[in-house]
């Protein structure tokens, strides 16, 4: 994936707020309250993508392109952001206020780990923090990952960025699974940045999606069962969201 020159010309870069903005509500015709779906719970602390010391590991040749794997995550963060912006005030009451984005932090280190209320994130990570209002990722799981295609950062930075979506709707919005709604979230967002003509879809970016969702379902032996939904069921909740838009993520 890639951020078009579109999208490059006109950002402004990621707005940073602290606020933690709860006043959001659907707009329009989709109001019906989620129905619970098979598998994903809601984390009192952090909603994260969870990879474990099992995080997929890097291919063994080749050269890690680091200067690339950076300009995809500033591109990835500001994409994301400029989408639920764009699109806000059609789709919901209330304003939009960009997350804070605390970025890579190192899990091996414990004092590089940004506090999410008394506890403090986990290695191999990657989360929304609802008591800071922020989205921060272990650098050892989006490099790893990362080594295997680009699209691995834009899917992981959609997801935590649809818990923050989350954080800011009605409480009867967010859906109990609420793990595979901010995967149908994801897949909004990323699509839909698509459609807007801000990221581009490049050859293998579709295959590398299914590819990760392999690596980040429950069945994969570093997350526990019921935490985010099989592999199965996130890829068909983001194909929801990315085939029919952020309002069939609330029916």
């Amino acid at each position: 994936m890639r951020e078009t020159a579109r999208n490059h010309r006109r950002r402004t870069g990621v707005a940073v707020v602290g606020a933690l903005v709860l006043t959001g509500a659907l707009t329009g015709a989709c109001r019906s309250e989620p129905r619970p779906a098979a598998g994903g719970d809601t984390h009192p602390a952090a909603q994260s993508t969870r990879a474990g010391n099992g995080s997929p590991a890097p291919p063994p040749t080749g050269m890690f392109d680091e200067a690339g794997f950076q300009e995809d995550m500033r591109a990835a963060e500001t994409t994301i952001d400029d989408f639920w912006r764009r699109h806000w005030d059609r789709l919901f009451t209330g304003s939009y206020r960009s997350p804070r984005v605390a970025g890579l932090y190192d899990g091996r280190d414990p004092r590089s780990a940004p506090p999410c209320g008394d506890e403090r994130l986990k290695r191999d990570n990657a989360a929304y923090c609802p008591p800071g209002d922020y989205v921060a990722w272990d650098a050892h799981l989006m490099r790893s990952g990362y080594a295997r295609g680009d699209a691995w950062v834009y899917l992981v930075i959609a997801h935590e960025w649809g818990h923050a979506v989350q954080a800011r709707l009605r409480r009867g919005l967010v859906s109990p699974a609420a793990e595979l709604q901010a995967d149908c979230l994801a897949g909004a967002a990323l699509y839909g940045s698509s459609a807007d003509g801000t990221l581009e879809f490049e050859d293998g970016d579709e295959r590398e999606l299914v590819d990760a969702f392999q690596f980040i379902g429950d069945r994969a032996p570093w997350t526990k069962p019921g935490d985010h939904g099989s592999a199965a069921q996130r890829l068909r909740n983001f194909s929801r969201g990315g085939e029919n838009g952020v309002r069939a993520c609330f029916t």
